[in-house]
C-alpha cells in the first residue's frame, strides 16, 4: 500500500523521484524519503508526514543521477522519520525501498541481531538492506537474489548499492512493480502514475522476477538469476488524465467523469440485433458459456459491494446463482472449486494482494476465472484465463466512484452475455439494451443534483452516526453508501437491510442517528416506506432516495428529505442510486474540512494482507 519510484539516467534523479512520489500519495501518506547516489556516495533523506515536508528538508546538495525514492503507509511501527524508507545498512552502502510485508522479518531480525547487527527501526523492510549488504555475491542482482532467497512474505523492491553506481536492482512478489523505458534513461514504479509524465512504455515484472536496470536498458531474471524473457509495450494513455484539473479533487472529478467513462465500457459491446452483449475478452464459446451452472464473485471493499450488484443482476438476468464473497476470506476456508463455475475477480488496481491470492487459489485447483479490471497488464489481468477491462480512465482518489460504475456495468454486459445463451428473451436483451445506452445521460442528470446533495450532505456531517438502508437489490447500494460515506467523512455509517431494522437496530433509532433509504419503484417500494414510517414513529431523521411517483405514504411533515433519481430498467436502476451516495459522501467529508482524496489510514491500491 506503498509507493515506489525510481530513475536511472543523465537528468538529476531528485526532482523527477520528488514529482513521482507526490502523484502517489494516494498510495500512502504518512512518510516519505529519497536516496541517491552522487559523487560523494550514497545519500539518504525521509520525513514523517506528506511529500511535501520532505521536499521543504532536503539538503541543498542533494544530487545524484540514479535514486530511489518512497511514500509509506505504516504496517509495521509508527510513521516517523527512523520507520521511513528508505532503509539502509549500518555501513551506508545499501539502500533498499520496498513495499509489501516479509512474514518471517521477526525471525530476520533476531538472525541478524545475533549476528552483530544493530538494527535501526521498527519495520520489516529494514532487513532487506542488511542481508543485501552481507551478502558475498559479486554482482549486485546476486546480492538481491542471496537477500530474497531468505525472505518470505510480498514484496515490491527497489536496491541501490554504492559498488554499482550504474544500476539499481528491483523485485516483485505479490506487490506490484513496473519498468519504464525512456530514451537513455529508465524509470521503475509501483504505479504508472509516478512516471507517465515521463514514458508510458513499460514493462510490468511477474511475481518471482528480478529487473537490472540501467540506463540504457533493462534485463529480467528469475530468482535464481536464469533469464526471463520481459518485453516493454506502449500503453495508449494520456497523461494529463493523471491530473485534477480545473477540479478541487480527484474524487469530484472522477464523480463527473463516469458519464463518459460508462459510454467508453459499452462502446462496441453491444448488439441491438440480437439483444446481447459481445465479450470477447472472456476466451469462452457459447458451449462453454452455456455450461456454467454457478457464478463466484470475489472483491474487496467496494468491489466487493459491487459484486453482490453483480450477483443480483446474473441471477435475474441469466438465471444462475450467483453470489460474492469478501476475496480476503475466501482462500483461508479451503474453499471447494467446482468445475462448472465461473470465478469472477473483481479490482479496480487489479492488484489487490488479497483478490490476487483468490485467484491463484482458484487456478490452482483447476477452476475457470476472469477479471473484472480497470487497469491493463496488471497482476490479476494476467493470472485470469479471461476478463472485461472497465476502461473507466485512470482513478487516483483512493474512494472509487467510476471505476465502480464501470464494475456494474461490467456485470451487467456479462449477465446480458450470458443471459442470451441461455432463457433471456431477444426483447428482454433489447430492453435492457437501450436502458444501458440511457445511463451515461441519467447519471448527468443525478450530478446535475449536486447542489442539493451538498446542502443535505452538510446536514447529515454533524451526525456521529448514520444507517443506510436498503433491500434486495437496494441492499448492496446501502451498503456501497456507508462505505464511501465512513471512509472519507470518518462518520460512522452501517448498512442494514431495511427488514432488518426491527431485528434489533430500530432500538438505535433517534433524532441523532439519520437514515438514508434507498427506495426504488419495485416490488418492494410499499414494503420500504412502511420501514420509513417505523424510523419516523421514532423522531429519525430520513434522506429518501427513490423514484418520481413512489408515494412515500404520507410522512410527517418534515420527516423526510425526497432525492428523486432517474429511473432505468429495474435491473440497473442500482447503479443511479449509488451516484447520489458519491456526492452526499463527498460533500459531507468538505464539510468537515477532511482530505478527500487521502483519507486516513487508507491507500488507493491494497497490496498488503
Amino acid at each position: 500500500m506503498c509507493g515506489i519510484v525510481g530513475y536511472i539516467g543523465s537528468q538529476q534523479a531528485v526532482p523527477l523521484l520528488t514529482e513521482g512520489l507526490t502523484r502517489l500519495e494516494h498510495r500512502g501518506y504518512d512518510s516519505a524519503g529519497l536516496a541517491v547516489l552522487g559523487t560523494t556516495g550514497l545519500k539518504v533523506a525521509k520525513r514523517a508526514g506528506r511529500v511535501r515536508d520532505l521536499s521543504e528538508a532536503l539538503p541543498k546538495r542533494f544530487a545524484g543521477k540514479v535514486g530511489v525514492g518512497h511514500t509509506r503507509w505504516a504496517t509495521h511501527g509508527p510513521a516517523n522519520d527512523v520507520n521511513a524508507h528508505p532503509h539502509t545498512d549500518a555501513k551506508g552502502l545499501v539502500a533498499v525501498v520496498h513495499n509489501g510485508i516479509i512474514d518471517n522479518a521477526a525471525a530476520l531480525r533476531q538472525r541478524l541481531s545475533d549476528e552483530g547487527v544493530e538494527l535501526a527501526s521498527d519495520t520489516d523492510s529494514e532487513v532487506v538492506a542488511h542481508l543485501v549488504a552481507r551478502s558475498e555475491a559479486d554482482t549486485l542482482e546476486g546480492k538481491v537474489s542471496d537477500a530474497l532467497s531468505a525472505v518470505e512474505g510480498t514484496y515490491g523492491l527497489a536496491v541501490l548499492h554504492v559498488d554499482f553506481p550504474d544500476r539499481l536492482v528491483v523485485a516483485r512478489n505479490g506487490s506490484p512493480l513496473i519498468v519504464g523505458v525512456g530514451e537513455r534513461e529508465m524509470y521503475v514504479a509501483s504505479d504508472l502514475a509516478a512516471i507517465v509524465r515521463h514514458t508510458t512504455t513499460v514493462a510490468h515484472l511477474d511475481d518471482g522476477e528480478i529487473a537490472t536496470v540501467t540506463a540504457s536498458g533493462f534485463t529480467t531474471y528469475r530468482l535464481d538469476l536464469t533469464r526471463t524473457a520481459r518485453d516493454a509495450t506502449t500503453l495508449d494513455i494520456d497523461p494529463a488524465e493523471y491530473d485534477a484539473g480545473e477540479h478541487e479533487s480527484f474524487m469530484r472529478k472522477e464523480m463527473h467523469e463516469q458519464p463518459h467513462a460508462a459510454e467508453r465500457v459499452l462502446r462496441g459491446r453491444l448488439d441491438e440485433r440480437f439483444g446481447t452483449a459481445h465479450l470477447g475478452g472472456l476466451n469462452m464459446d457459447a458451449r462453454e458459456t452455456r455450461a456454467i451452472r454457478r457464478v463466484k464473485i470475489l472483491g474487496c471493499g467496494s468491489a466487493y459491494y459491487v459484486g453482490q450488484m453483480g450477483a443480483a443482476l446474473l441471477e435475474e438476468l441469466a438465471r444462475i446463482p450467483a453470489d460474492a464473497e469478501a476475496a480476503s476470506e475466501f482462500r483461508y476456508r479451503n474453499p471447494i472449486i467446482e468445475p462448472d463455475t465461473l470465478y469472477v475477480a473483481v479490482s479496480q488496481s487489479g492488484e489487490t494482494i488479497d483478490t490476487l491470492l483468490a485467484v491463484q487459489e482458484v487456478r490452482r485447483k483447476g477452476g475457470r476465472v476472469i477479471g473484472l479490471v480497470n487497469v491493463v497488464g496488471s497482476a490479476i489481468a494476467r493470472e485470469c484465463d479471461g476478463g472485461i477491462y472497465l476502461h473507466a480512465g485512470p482513478e487516483v482518489a483512493v474512494a472509487s466512484t467510476k471505476a465502480l460504475t464501470n464494475m456494474f456495468l461490467g456485470f451487467a454486459l456479462l449477465a446480458l452475455q450470458l443471459g442470451r445463451v441461455r432463457d433471456l428473451s431477444i426483447a428482454d436483451g433489447r430492453r435492457l439494451i437501450a436502458g444501458l445506452q440511457r445511463l451515461p445521460e441519467q447519471i448527468e442528470q443525478v450530478l446535475a443534483q449536486e447542489d442539493q446533495l451538498a446542502e443535505l450532505a452538510g446536514r447529515l456531517a454533524g451526525a456521529e452516526s448514520l444507517f443506510f438502508v436498503g433491500r434486495v437489490r437496494g441492499f448492496p447500494v446501502a451498503r456501497e453508501g456507508a462505505q464511501k460515506f465512513k471512509e472519507i467523512s470518518y462518520r460512522h455509517a452501517e448498512a442494514y437491510q431495511t427488514s432488518e431494522l426491527k431485528h434489533g437496530p430500530l432500538a438505535l433509532i433517534s433524532p441523532e442517528v439519520p437514515t438514508v433509504a434507498i427506495v426504488p419503484d419495485d416490488e418492494l417500494a410499499e414494503r420500504n416506506v412502511a420501514a420509513l414510517h417505523e424510523i419516523a414513529a421514532r423522531r429519525g431523521p430520513l434522506v429518501v432516495l427513490t423514484h418520481e411517483g413512489v408515494d412515500l405514504g404520507g410522512l410527517p411533515d418534515g420527516a423526510a428529505e425526497r432525492v428523486v433519481v432517474p429511473r432505468n430498467e429495474r435491473e440497473l436502476d442500482p447503479i443511479l442510486l449509488v451516484v447520489p451516495l458519491q456526492l452526499l459522501a463527498y460533500h459531507a467529508a468538505l464539510a468537515l474540512g477532511h482530505d478527500i482524496d487521502k483519507p486516513r489510514n487508507l491507500a488507493k491500491s491494497v497490496t498488503v494482507e
